[in-house]
């Protein structure tokens, strides 16, 4: 039985009667191809099962076309707002986009980096895990002039990547500040690991918040760990064991916020009467929880904007020098305060 051949770019060239370089410029949607020839180029590849090899290409070329993007976890909410922004925002620059997932694993986040160095990408996206204090594993894109931007979580020094972060000192410092001035005196903050840039500058505004008021800040009143809601449960089962008069909970997010609502219901602790509850990122979900519970919103779509329109500066070299961009945040109040 003899083997189908593979459909080549000569074979749909001939069969448009066009030259191959008009028929590879308008599959990359080369400017100098008119929209119509660009259509029966794409129809008639399509027709006869023809596809460009990205890879070959850039081989070729020594340009790619792809950007590698390496996540902490997927299904984090604000994570998969700002993947579907990027990916978007890439499609319109003729990018496409690979996803790699360190599940916050610095051995998977090491192998990642490595993974998009074998697919040339063109350039790279990242927010590290809860555990990366050392960056250096990033060097290999640097020194072979692929551009960096961190996002989200970032290196808390300077280095010669571009940085695209949330104002998260600002955002724990207007989270605590209004449980204080809606009347909270005892407020338990549960963070991430204070090693992670956002983790360590939210929990700096709850203390501000705190000393500004003329607070006593505690020390067993932060508690870091990852921020699940089996953890969460476990902190507050924990706390109020310890401490029965807490009557503020600020959660670095939101999934531990609704945590904090079941528990207070589970435990007969009326919110917002008894205990008042502040989340972050201002998930979908706790607009339609009962009552909702205020966050700090993000604005992820902001975040994907920035972060692409920087990355491309740094690919047609007009980034300048290695800075850090910071995203505004807003308190958004709902009825759980």
């Amino acid at each position: 039985m003899n083997e189908k051949k593979n459909v080549t770019i000569t074979d749909v060239a001939k069969k448009l009667k066009l030259s191959v370089a008009t028929v590879s410029r308008a599959l990359h949607s080369h400017p100098s191809v008119k929209e119509s020839t660009r259509k029966r180029v794409v129809d008639m590849s399509d027709k006869m099962g023809f596809r460009i090899n990205e890879v070959a290409s850039s081989l070729r070329s020594n340009k790619s076309k792809t950007i590698g993007m390496i996540v902490p976890k997927i299904y984090m909410y604000f994570q998969s707002q700002i993947i579907t922004i990027i990916q978007n925002e890439l499609y319109k620059y003729g990018y496409n986009l690979i996803i790699l997932q360190s599940n916050d694993s610095l051995e998977l986040e090491k192998q990642a980096v490595e993974t998009l160095m074998s697919f040339r990408v063109a350039g790279v996206i990242a927010a590290v895990t809860l555990y990366t204090v050392d960056f250096s594993h990033f060097d290999v894109f640097l020194n072979n002039n692929i551009p960096v931007i961190f996002y989200d979580r970032i290196p808390d020094y300077e280095n010669d990547s571009i940085k695209v972060c949330g104002d998260d000192k600002q955002g724990g410092f207007e989270a605590t500040r209004h449980l204080i001035e809606v009347g909270c005196k005892n407020i338990l903050h549960i963070s991430g690991p204070l090693q992670c840039y956002l983790y360590k500058y939210r929990s700096m505004g709850y203390k501000m918040a705190l000393e500004r008021s003329g607070i006593p800040f505690k020390e067993e009143n932060l508690v870091c760990h990852e921020l699940t809601h089996e953890n969460a449960w476990s902190t507050l089962v924990n706390a109020f064991e310890r401490d029965p008069s807490i009557d503020g909970i600020f959660t670095a997010n939101d999934t531990c916020a609704i945590a904090a609502l079941e528990f207070c219901k589970s435990h007969n602790l009326r919110v917002p009467n008894d205990v008042k509850i502040i989340g972050y990122s201002n998930d979908n979900r706790t607009a339609i929880t009962t009552p909702s519970i205020s966050s700090v919103e993000q604005f992820p779509n902001e975040f994907g904007i920035k972060t692409v329109s920087v990355l491309m500066q740094a690919l047609n070299n007009e980034a300048g020098a290695p800075t850090k961009y910071v995203i505004p945040v807003k308190l958004v109040r709902r009825m759980s305060t």
